[in-house]
């Protein structure tokens, strides 16, 4: 500290001093996993953050669409009528668009409910809860592709 420094504050000079003379270390790393247990974590956190962005963007877009805009008055009275749905939900791209916004959400919840489930309640039945959360999400995702078959 400087003697004419009144408030005892570091100055950034000194801040800046002291940084420089510090060594920084190396931390160990631990090697990277390989193999099919690492491709299935990178799988699943690619799904999760997917599904982050779905639920993060384009659900909110629906909301505004069929929850407010459509309730309010600002769309034509015929907007969202059967025919009109049923024509949009047929084209191949809709339906793809809606498995994507309806499953990847699902993938967004099961990775975070299972480390909710390990960090918060404890539980360390990893392939057990991982099971569980994902296979919920597998079986979304193909109740889902089944109803956009069907229409």
């Amino acid at each position: 500290m400087q003697e004419g420094n009144p408030s005892n504050r570091p100055i950034l000079g000194e801040v800046l001093e002291w940084s420089d003379s510090s060594e920084v270390r190396a931390r160990s790393r631990r090697p990277r996993p390989r193999g099919p247990q690492a491709r299935a974590e990178a799988l699943a956190w690619a799904l999760f953050s997917a599904g982050g962005f779905v639920s993060a963007v384009l659900l909110p877009v629906h909301v505004a669409i069929l929850g407010v805009a459509f309730a309010v008055g600002w769309l034509p009275d015929r907007a969202l009528s059967y025919s009109r749905i049923l024509h949009l939900v047929r084209n191949p791209l809709t339906k793809l668009y809606l498995l994507a916004l309806i499953s990847l959400p699902l993938y967004h919840w099961a990775h975070r409910f299972r480390f909710a489930i390990h960090h918060q309640f404890g539980i360390h039945w990893r392939r057990l809860v991982a099971f569980g959360c994902y296979g919920t999400a597998v079986v979304g995702t193909g109740l889902t592709v089944w109803v956009l078959l069907r229409i």
